[in-house]
């Protein structure tokens, strides 16, 4: 079904050309839509300069953080030059939502997808031809059809927008194959720009996204990727289930989240558990059937206080604002995984938390699969460097920000926003115990030709005379009970440190079982001292002090104490909108307008208009609605 806006835009002459020059009208037409179609006063950022290129003609490969205002860098550019916009999103789960919330702008949108009937289909294609649209959303599969690439051919386009653009790197984590047709489009089009949009990338992802996307001569706007609202929290995993109850309770209660499992098994094991412990959570998971995930989906967006944990097959393009905390329970396999997922926090720009525990096995458990991989060595390379970076990570003893950050080429001081920078971590030679649990499995293997995994080589090492110390006579190896002086848990990140810092490999031939590597040597002849990081008990006991705010602080943690009455006022006045056009909330209005309107208190409609957010066709659909919200409680106060 088509929604017709009602906002009118002057749009400036098509170009033809790849002219790069921006004339006044030019940039007056862009910050007219910005204020009245989306109710913004200016640009952020490199917003108006990525705007501008577009606009001129030029082709634009954009990386910028999520939260940070991507999509108006296409929207603007579509609005503002003759034809039609088309988006080419992996999401077809999410397009109705996205193109409500044009619609909700007055912004003429429309989608075209598998959900869609014949009919549906027919009725978008038809607006699109006559010129009804200003934008309009298509999956990559579908936008490869002949009959769509026909479709295209016989209207105007005012851009191409390849959204999620890192899903053209093979070597990336959300890899989509359909993505590697998408460089015919400078083809067949060669006059359209063509604006590829990211929130990850390294330097060798965007070179391989511009390679692919035949974007050789695009202009780069690369953004920091730092996302200073976000606290990031790892910790040791101990009773993972108890910790994330934990930090639901402590610090997120009553707040919407995403916890990502690695398994959908442990999907649906978690979401059951805190469904018993009485949290709302709901599984996500590619086992589930399309209408199941589609209604988790939809209940997450549209109603508050939703947890749903998910395999990595669910959050991208998540455009929810108020997700308060992403919680990992596995070690993801990559930086750019991990701040990809962790990025789906606090798109608000409100406290939000990310929090990761991993442990031993989670190290054990992804060497082998790279070991296992199918592909060639230079792949099972490329896996085992992504992994050793998402290590170094989890192990690093500075500032966490600092080394996410480093990962993508870019740098800053220590954040002060991190559980490192909150609690500084200790630090300790660990040469002697490396040199101790190094010794020991260099002997079994030299003297016996044996190897085990972690949890029996500790036992060796502490001198527990367990079932299978005594069958295999390890009682009489000289390293038996040296390592008494470490606690099990701390052996078990004496390990995990080995491993991150490739003293120590999975053995490809048995079962989770520890080999030297060549790098050992050096430590075992005393010729290598090795600092590691010291995990204290108190992660777990004081895990509130590196975390965030309840849900009900956080969105007012803005407002003075007598705003925040109106502003939960003004926020059932939205919930009843939002069921009334069954859309999420967020939809009619973010938080951060109604905490704006519950500072300025308008009185009047031309007052209401300058507040971030209130566009035109929302100040007509809502403005008297919102003055008489303020009105009744300022009465009733």
């Amino acid at each position: 079904m088509i929604f017709y806006g009602c906002v009118h835009v002057e749009r400036i002459p098509y170009n033809t050309g790849m002219t790069m020059t921006i004339d006044a009208k030019t940039q007056s037409g862009a910050s007219r839509v910005l204020a009245t179609v989306f109710g913004y006063e200016s640009f952020r950022g490199d917003q108006q300069a990525i705007v501008e290129h577009v606009i001129g003609g030029g082709d634009a490969l954009v990386l910028m953080p999520t939260g940070a205002g991507k999509s108006l860098c296409y929207q603007v550019p579509a609005l503002v030059r003759s034809g039609v916009g088309i988006v080419i999103s992996p999401l077809i789960a999410l397009m109705q939502d996205q193109v409500d919330a044009l619609t909700e702008l007055g912004v003429r949108a429309a989608f075209l997808n598998s959900t869609q009937d014949w009919q549906d289909s027919r009725e978008v294609e038809q607006a699109f031809l006559a010129g009804e649209l200003d934008l309009l959303y298509v999956a990559p599969e579908r936008l490869l059809t002949e009959r769509c690439l026909q479709l295209l051919a016989r209207g105007k386009l005012a851009l191409f927008a390849i959204d999620e653009a890192h899903c053209v790197s093979q070597w990336g984590h959300d890899f989509r194959p359909e993505y590697l047709g998408l460089s015919m489009l400078h083809e067949r089009w060669p006059n359209v720009p063509r604006i590829a949009l990211t929130a990850t990338a390294t330097d060798v992802t965007r070179t391989e996204i511009a390679e692919r996307l035949a974007l050789g001569e695009a202009r780069h706007f690369v953004a920091s990727f730092d996302r200073p609202n976000i606290r990031y929290h790892i910790v040791e995993k101990q009773e993972v289930r108890k910790q994330l109850l934990q930090l639901l309770r402590q610090e997120h209660a009553g707040d919407a989240g995403i916890v990502y499992c690695l398994s959908r098994n442990k999907v649906d094991e978690t979401a059951e558990f805190l469904c018993a412990q009485g949290i709302e959570a709901l599984p996500y998971h590619a086992g589930l059937g399309p209408a199941v995930r589609a209604k988790n989906q939809s209940r997450f967006l549209r109603e508050d206080g939703i947890v749903m944990v998910a395999t990595i097959a669910f959050g991208m393009g998540i455009d929810k604002p108020d997700v308060r905390f992403v919680a990992h329970i596995d070690m993801p396999k990559s930086v750019e995984g991990y701040y990809q997922e962790t990025g789906r926090a606090g798109r608000d720009g409100t406290p939000a938390t990310a929090w990761l525990a991993y442990g031993l096995q989670d190290v054990v458990q992804q060497r082998r699969m790279i070991d296992e991989s199918s592909g060639d060595d230079s792949f099972r390379r490329r896996l085992g460097s992504q992994l050793d970076a998402m290590l170094g990570l989890c192990e690093t003893i500075s500032c966490r920000r600092q080394r996410l950050l480093q990962y993508f080429g870019q740098t800053m001081s220590a954040c002060g926003n991190c559980d490192n920078c909150l609690v500084p971590p200790e630090a300790w030679d660990g040469t002697v115990a490396a040199q101790k649990m190094l010794s020991t499995i260099y002997r079994l293997w030299k003297e016996r030709g044996q190897r085990y995994g972690a949890g029996h080589l500790i036992d060796i090492l502490r001198g527990k005379q367990t079932p299978r110390v005594l069958e295999h006579g390890h009682g009489s190896l000289t390293v038996f009970g040296i390592g008494q002086d470490l606690s099990e848990q701390a052996w078990r990140s004496v390990l995990r440190q080995l491993l991150a810092h490739s003293l120590l490999m999975v053995d490809q031939e048995g079962y989770g079982t520890l080999a030297l590597t060549d790098q050992s040597r050096a430590v075992l002849k005393g010729e290598r001292t090795l600092l590691l990081r010291r995990e204290a008990e108190r992660v777990t006991e004081r895990s509130g002090r590196a975390g965030t705010t309840p849900r009900s602080k956080a969105s007012q943690s803005d407002l003075p104490l007598a705003a925040q009455p109106i502003f939960e006022a003004l926020r059932s006045w939205r919930a009843g909108i939002a069921r009334s056009h069954g859309v999420p909330a967020y939809v009619i209005f973010h938080d951060a307008s109604l905490r704006e309107i519950a500072l300025a208190r308008p009185d009047s409609l031309e007052a209401l208009s300058h507040v971030n957010g209130v566009g035109a066709k929302k100040l007509e659909s809502y403005g008297e609605s919102i003055l008489a919200c303020i009105a009744e409680f300022e009465n009733a106060n």
